[in-house]
């Protein structure tokens, strides 16, 4: 009998297939899921070969992070002659230009308490444009204004004489992250298949975002994270499916959301019901997300998709930590919901690149 064979026939310790199932056992046992899933994993492998198996998938998502970040490629390979955006962002990062003071951590001057923009923080637009202080009604609407009227206006709204930068740099690194490794994926380079490659850049930039801002442990955290996102990604897989050829993009970047939020929820410290609920917000956000890659390359919309693919995940991991996991709407349920939008779904918006995106963007 070959090693295939024998792992095909060894079964689970704690066999799951519904997200209340996992919910259930976990909090009967008095398990995390991810320990759920790697006593599973034991039951194929030895301890030092699963752990040591989790670091080596965590440092390809890192090196691929790097790579990206630091490339001195400007451009994609294709004729859509795409810029590479990540070491640019990432250069702005390090200089300090979203608002990091030397000497201090990047979030903790970055920002009031409230995440108020900086005032210090001013120029240009990023395209060249002109300001929106520079332009007037008059301009716009073809129609002088009375004295009265500008009066009015001034006493109201007082112009900024340029548009002013947010000082929001967890975002600013989220994003760089998740674009750094579709970048690398773009140019055919090296990246981790979690759950695709089309949106291999969210779980990396979740993960990585966390153990460089947040984490108290991080050898411990790349296994939590890996181990819970693997569980609700297997949820996906079991009841509808990761690929955008069958449900489109809400089946890669909308289970990569999934899974990257209940992971974070994971790491800090949220409680099964409370994971289930973050990976539940994650995708029902993402639900209809159509896959129309412009001259069928993954690059566009796919790269900037990642980035907020990786942003939405936080952001629903928030909500659900604020909660105490109950909830209206379970994962099952929005799971066998984009199950049912990806059947319905026309196939034009299923990885053809016959509509969307994909017909109103010229090549060239």
């Amino acid at each position: 009998m070959d090693e295939r064979t024998q792992q095909d026939l060894v079964t689970a310790a704690l066999p799951f297939r519904t997200g209340k199932d996992l919910v259930d056992m976990c909090e009967r046992e008095g398990l995390s899921i991810a320990e759920v899933v790697y006593l599973n994993e034991l039951q194929w492998r030895s301890r030092e070969d699963v752990i040591d198996s989790a670091y080596r998938i965590w440092n390809v998502m890192d090196d691929s992070i790097r790579r990206g970040c630091l490339s001195t490629e400007h451009k994609l390979p294709g004729r859509l002659n795409v810029r590479r955006r990540a070491p640019h962002l990432y250069q702005n990062l390090m200089r300090g230009i979203y608002g990091t003071v030397a000497g201090q951590g990047l979030l903790s001057g970055a920002a009031n308490s409230h995440g108020a923009l900086s005032d210090g923080q001013t120029g240009a637009l990023d395209d060249g444009s002109m300001s929106a202080g520079t332009y007037s009604a008059s301009s716009l609407l073809g129609t002088a204004l009375t004295n009265t009227q500008r009066n009015e206006l001034s006493g109201v709204f007082k112009r900024r004489q340029r548009a002013r930068r947010p000082v929001l740099p967890q975002l600013d690194y989220l994003s760089v992250y998740a674009i750094a490794v579709n970048e690398e994926n773009a140019a055919g380079g090296r990246v981790v298949t979690a759950p695709t490659n089309g949106a291999a850049g969210v779980i990396p930039s979740v993960l990585k975002y966390h153990l460089e801002f947040l984490s108290e442990d991080p050898s411990r955290d790349i296994l939590e994270f890996l181990f819970t996102s693997a569980a609700i990604g297997m949820l996906y897989k079991r009841g509808a499916s990761i690929s955008a050829a069958e449900m489109g993009c809400q089946g890669e970047v909308g289970v990569a959301c999934s899974m990257s939020a209940a992971a974070f929820a994971a790491v800090m410290g949220g409680t099964p019901a409370q994971v289930e609920n973050a990976a539940e917000i994650g995708m029902e956000h993402n639900l209809g997300l159509t896959c129309d890659p412009v001259d069928g390359l993954v690059q566009i919309p796919c790269i900037e998709r990642n980035a907020l693919g990786a942003v939405k995940a936080v952001t629903a991991a928030q909500l659900a930590l604020q909660g105490d996991g109950s909830h209206r709407v379970s994962l099952d349920q929005v799971i066998e919901t984009m199950r049912q939008t990806g059947h319905d779904m026309m196939s034009k918006y299923k990885e053809t690149s016959q509509g969307g995106l994909a017909v109103n963007v010229p090549i060239c």
